[in-house]
């Protein structure tokens, strides 16, 4: 049985797929296929991106996928970067420069003044529709500096208070479990195991079930 994740982002592929262990399902990404519809990530929240990255490849597929959009949020920037996380710095975008200019953004904001949150939407379609949204939100604060080398994104410079250390500083596992990734598939989890449930039962023929 398989599931698409329609990403091509290895990092994040390698969290969902650690969020997915143990489910039963063969986890592919949009890097192991051609000829794939362009996604034009122009949505104004993380649910419509989402959305709209699991229904346009499950349709396209006609496989169960997952769309997953997330990004960070800081409240002393009006909750800038938000969608636009991942190209924040313009064209050429890439994590170090995005963590620069929001660094630049905060440079004269006292630290008690930097809080920030993680959201991310999960959406689940097959080939006929759309099966359930989901969604998880971390709350932390910018630090003034990078610091810590795992992760990817905002991870150097989110804070998660209660660990008095950043995303990029956790152990793999317990970032995973309290991240705003970990909690929107943790709401998520679910529904695929019902998913998984209803394929195993149903006549082995069906080439639409979970691809």
């Amino acid at each position: 049985m398989e599931l698409v994740v329609a990403t091509r982002n290895r990092k994040k592929l390698a969290e969902i797929r650690y969020m997915l262990k143990g489910l039963g399902f063969k986890v592919k990404s949009l890097a192991d296929y051609k000829g794939l519809p362009r996604i034009v990530e122009d949505g104004t929240t993380f649910a419509q991106n989402a959305i709209k990255k699991s229904a346009t490849i499950a349709q396209y597929l006609r496989k169960l996928t997952i769309g997953e959009d997330s990004g960070l949020e800081v409240k002393a920037l009006g909750n800038r970067p938000g969608v636009y996380s991942s190209r924040y710095s313009g064209e050429g975008a890439c994590d170090k420069k995005n963590n620069s200019k929001i660094l630049r953004e905060l440079k004269s904001v006292p630290l008690k003044q930097r809080q920030a949150r993680y959201i991310c939407s999960v959406a689940i379609a097959d080939a006929h529709r759309l099966l359930g949204v989901f969604e998880g939100k971390c709350s932390g604060v910018i630090t003034t500096k990078e610091r810590g080398r795992a992760g990817f994104g905002y991870d150097p410079l989110f804070v998660v208070p209660e660990q008095g250390k950043t995303f990029a500083q956790l152990d793999p596992g317990l970032k995973n479990r309290i991240s705003h990734r970990g909690r929107a598939f943790a709401l998520a989890k679910e529904l695929i195991l019902g998913l998984k449930h209803s394929c195993d039962t149903m006549e082995k023929g069906d080439e639409e079930c979970c691809g």
